[in-house]
């Protein structure tokens, strides 16, 4: 099954569900509810109950279970089962039979999304991808950070973050979601770090403010000038030639480039009309 990947993702505690209606009004292409690092053991189970309360939103609803070897995780998939919830985020997602554990409670069309967040998932990344239930990849870089004993900062990471790129691709899978940004208040630094992730090769990002939707989507979506640059650059280049343009070389890559603005433009424009 084709999944349409969304290109923002907010957080949301899972026992804080009274917050989830103003995160899908927030302008993210999807939320999701936390029962794992956002949850204390104390409420784990009343979070879970929660869930089969909620109606659908707007936007798709995602979960976040416990991880596979957590004493919650398997409640967690039979809730996330009886739900309304669109697919599930799976955390510290290391080997292909965590995998197999999801779609056996979920079925084999459910919605995965694998958090890689340890230095074991970079490692056995490819095996991870190459499962055909796991519709994109995402970046832990928190916790990742924290099993290397490395900083959290953007430098030391730089290897995890390009494996997660390439091993996407040569899966041919949807280009991964990089990490949520901390600073809550601070905007611009949320806008720089989802800019570096797209000019990385990354395809969205994992949000844990409402303030944070509007800076990232402007990282990951094309605006409107850049899509009427791509529309005249198609147009100027339809003899295959590469020609001039605002005293640019259009070659095939850069007209390659132009039809993917297009794309990317156009699908968000489908997706969220």
């Amino acid at each position: 099954m084709t999944h349409i990947i969304p290109t923002t993702m907010l957080f949301v505690p899972g026992d804080r569900p009274d917050r989830l209606a103003k995160a899908a009004a927030s302008g993210a292409d999807a939320i999701v509810m936390d029962l794992e690092d956002a949850v204390i053991t104390d409420n784990k189970a009343s979070s879970r109950a929660a869930l089969a309360t909620l109606s659908a939103f707007d936007v798709p609803l995602f979960v976040r279970c416990n991880g596979t070897d957590s004493q919650w995780c398997a409640d967690d998939l039979r809730a996330i089962r009886d739900s309304v919830a669109a697919g599930v985020i799976v955390p510290k997602s290391e080997t292909p039979d965590q995998i197999d554990l999801i779609q056996a409670v979920l079925g084999p069309d459910a919605f995965i999304i694998a958090l890689v967040e340890t230095a074991r998932g970079i490692d056995r990344l490819a095996d991870i991808l190459a499962h055909p239930g796991v519709a994109v990849c995402a970046f832990g870089h928190l916790d990742f950070a924290l099993d290397l004993g490395t900083s959290p900062d953007w430098e030391p990471l730089l290897y995890a973050r390009h494996q997660l790129v390439l091993q996407s691709r040569l899966a041919n899978k949807p280009k991964p979601l990089d990490g949520v940004s901390v600073e809550i208040d601070d905007i611009d630094a949320v806008s720089h770090a989802a800019q570096r992730a797209r000019a990385m090769g990354f395809g969205g990002k994992l949000l844990i403010h409402p303030t944070h939707v509007a800076p990232a989507m402007a990282a990951f979506v094309p605006d409107q000038q850049a899509y009427e640059w791509a529309c005249a650059a198609v147009s100027q280049s339809q003899s295959g030639a590469a020609v001039k343009m605002d005293g640019q070389m259009l070659d095939l890559p850069v007209i390659k480039k132009a039809k993917q603005i297009i794309r990317d433009y156009e699908n968000h424009n489908k997706t969220n009309s």
